[in-house]
């Protein structure tokens, strides 16, 4: 039986201090417990650094001024935070969750004065996806629930709620058979996977949906940059699902994922071509310390 995240050895930043992992709990009647009031960030270190932690620190502290709250720390002291779990875990690669909360002061639709929390945790994750198949490129179903328009949310925060339907929809794919989703938005474009962006390949440039109703990925803006070193037009646009016939090739970028290929999505098949591929090694060699001038 896989080991639950409960009931694990280890030490948990809980709202200024280190607590022993089965010790880092919050009551039942949590405000975020009941309506989504909770704002997270994923990211991975490696070799000892936390790659790009200032920019995910950032994001988070936005995140929750998005849904209304300010965590009571600046980045610079997240930062740090995520510098001492890492530590006290004795940890040099891993994934590491930063998540902050309304807590349980009060209950009911307004939050009232319900304080904020932050918690940093983190453990061993190898990759996202399953190695061998994603050696030979993952295969992505369509999505059933499509990401909401931004005037119905506030979809550039990293905000838990939203992450529903992106559970509803990995939950119908692994049923079906495949690896993830690909997700629509409310107008039928194409937005992103359930957890990552989705970039393509034509005729020697990248194509990626710009990101007005999700997020604008940290792992996204930096493969962007590392396919521009390269000389590799990026175009930003609506993307229909119509022109994915035309398109050679597919990846998904984030961090959990990193750089994932893609050999179908839907109906619509993909070459695992070179280009995505050396995208991939040029990801894996700047996270990894070996890509010095990105």
């Amino acid at each position: 039986m896989a080991q639950t995240f409960d009931d694990r050895d280890g030490w948990i930043w809980m709202d200024g201090k280190l607590v022993p992992w089965r010790e880092a709990e919050v009551h039942v009647l949590t405000h975020a417990l009941h309506y989504a009031s909770s704002v997270f960030e994923g990211q991975r270190a490696y070799g000892g650094t936390i790659f790009r932690l200032t920019d995910h620190s950032t994001r988070l502290r936005r995140s929750a001024e998005l849904l209304g709250f300010d965590i009571p720390y600046s980045v610079a002291e997240i930062d740090a935070a995520c510098q001492e779990v890492l530590r006290a875990n004795d940890m040099t690669d891993a994934y590491m969750r930063p998540v902050a909360w309304r807590g349980s002061e009060s209950m009911g639709v307004n939050p009232g004065g319900t304080a904020p929390h932050l918690a940093i945790a983190c453990w061993h994750w190898g990759k996202y996806f399953d190695e061998e198949k994603a050696a030979r490129g993952i295969r992505l179903d369509i999505a059933p629930w499509r990401r909401p328009a931004p005037y119905t949310a506030p979809v550039q925060s990293k905000a838990a709620g939203l992450y529903m339907i992106a559970s509803l929809s990995k939950q119908h794919a692994d049923a079906r058979g495949f690896d993830d989703a690909l997700m629509f938005d409310w107008r039928g474009q194409v937005a992103e996977a359930t957890g990552a962006n989705a970039f393509f390949v034509r005729d020697g440039k990248l194509v990626t949906p710009t990101p007005d109703c999700f997020l604008d990925g940290i792992t996204r803006r930096t493969v962007m940059d590392l396919a521009r070193k390269r000389g590799i037009e990026v175009e930003e646009r609506t993307i229909w699902p119509e022109e994915l016939e035309g398109f050679e090739q597919m990846f998904l970028t984030g961090s959990a994922a990193e750089v994932t290929l893609v050999q179908s999505a839907g109906p619509w098949n993909f070459e695992v071509g070179e280009l995505s591929r050396q995208l991939q090694r040029d990801y894996d060699d700047l996270v990894n310390g070996r890509l010095i001038n990105a």
